[in-house]
């Protein structure tokens, strides 16, 4: 069964997370992705060639004798590539991307602004090579305005997205980050849907285009109800920590067991009603403290002290399904270890294994939505550096063994970093 998306060819110079991301979702659902590094200069994401002790999350816990080949989170990102290397900053390797360009759909870099500019490889040059292409730019700002030229990871979007201000408890004024760096797999999701978007009006009109996409813009839209909040009452909200503007009780509560929570979300009148029988507290519902959502949220502190007592008696799953039961939202916190284990995962065969040649099969999160004709697959492990250099330019550009040799030779593919090739050293 053909895979919907079999037909592109994506030229990938992204790195990290956001633009792998973005990459790796269209992969999965067929398109033919060429990762582009440099052997100088390769995705960060894998790390360092020597890393220090203790630094980095390797499979099997090992950095092994080619550590840039096992960091974890470069193999979450990057399945279903192919690799190659190539130098960008050589005349030569750019020539060579240009080939690659012109028999190419989509490519996409999220380097700093004005990168690709610098190489010779920016919009009006690919577009005279190629048309249809549709080339996207991640800078974290954008390509316009008086702040494109500063840098940025997921981890500073936050608080300049004004994510950041909203997360903490309403009791102390310290910002808490989400700790996941939130905007960068949302940029991912954001992005999939502009590149798609512009594929499908290429196959209206056969002309490509460029999609100038800001990291920092795609974070903000993720607060949209605080920000119109502002625009429409002149009013900042607060932090409110597990809690909710409308729903109560709402809140994260502690269960049986060493750092054991469930979250709790009562949405009316009758779901306050249902988590009093099923705390086995009925004469609770009829407190005149309690019996309207204004009344639960003024005493929303008595409430949790109460809820509390109750959830440490049980095991966080336990309080879920009783209260599932009851028909009332609650969702155990399960950890990385729990969320593998879940049973409702394995019935769903969400967890995918994929056999890597160096460490044997291990699962990856699948793909979270299933088509009923033309799903994807999980076909090939992550990359090694240059894993696929013969594959790409000998059988696709039609280059002989020799001329990759000579390349090779050159310093301009390989498989195997030059010592000053070290992106967090």
């Amino acid at each position: 069964m053909s895979l919907p998306l079999a037909h592109l060819r994506i030229i990938d110079v992204s790195q990290v997370w956001a633009g792998p991301r973005t990459t790796r979702m269209l992969a999965d659902m067929g398109a033919e992705v060429i990762k582009v590094e440099s052997i100088t200069r390769f995705d960060f994401s894998r790390g360092t060639i020597r890393p220090a002790p203790g630094q980095g999350r390797y499979i099997g816990g090992d950095p092994g004798p080619d550590p840039y080949n096992r960091v974890i989170g470069f193999h979450q990102n990057n399945r279903n590539k192919l690799g190659i290397t190539l130098d960008l900053q050589h005349p030569q390797g750019v020539e060579l991307f240009k080939r690659l360009v012109r028999v190419s759909d989509v490519v996409i870099d999220n380097f700093s602004y004005g990168v690709m500019d610098k190489f010779g490889l920016g919009y009006p040059v690919l577009r005279e090579v190629n048309p249809g292409i549709i080339m996207m730019s991640m800078p974290a700002f954008g390509a316009t305005g008086p702040e494109r030229h500063y840098l940025s990871y997921g981890v500073t979007q936050e608080p300049l997205s004004g994510l950041l201000a909203l997360t903490g408890y309403h009791d102390d004024d310290t910002p808490l980050p989400t700790g996941a760096h939130h905007g960068d797999p949302i940029n991912g999701n954001h992005a999939v849907g502009a590149i798609l978007a512009a594929l499908w009006q290429r196959r209206r009109t056969g002309q490509g285009q460029f999609i100038d996409f800001s990291h920092l813009e795609s974070t903000i839209a993720l607060i949209g109800d605080a920000v119109m909040d502002y625009t429409m009452n002149q009013r900042v909200v607060p932090r409110i920590g597990n809690r909710d503007p409308f729903m109560a009780p709402q809140g994260c509560y502690r269960c049986k067991g060493e750092d054991k929570w469930v979250v709790i979300s009562i949405d009316d009148d009758d779901a306050w009603q249902r988590l009093c029988q099923a705390m086995g507290k009925p004469d609770l519902a009829a407190d005149p403290r309690f019996t309207t959502v204004v009344g639960r949220r003024e005493h929303h502190d008595a409430l949790d002290r109460m809820i509390t007592a109750w959830t440490e008696q049980y095991e966080h799953y336990q309080v879920m399904d009783l209260l599932q039961q009851h028909g009332i939202a609650a969702g155990a916190v399960l950890d990385a270890k729990e969320v593998t284990e879940n049973p409702h995962m394995a019935a769903r065969g969400y967890f995918k294994p994929l056999h890597h040649p160096d460490v044997g099969s291990f699962n990856h999160p699948g793909i979270p939505y299933k088509l009923s004709r033309t799903q994807g697959e999980l076909r090939r492990p992550a990359p090694a550096l240059g894993e696929h250099n013969r594959e790409v330019y000998q059988d696709l550009l039609g280059l002989s063994a020799e001329e990759v040799a000579a390349l090779e030779a050159e310093g301009l593919i390989g498989t195997i970093p030059l010592p000053t090739a070290a992106p967090s050293e």
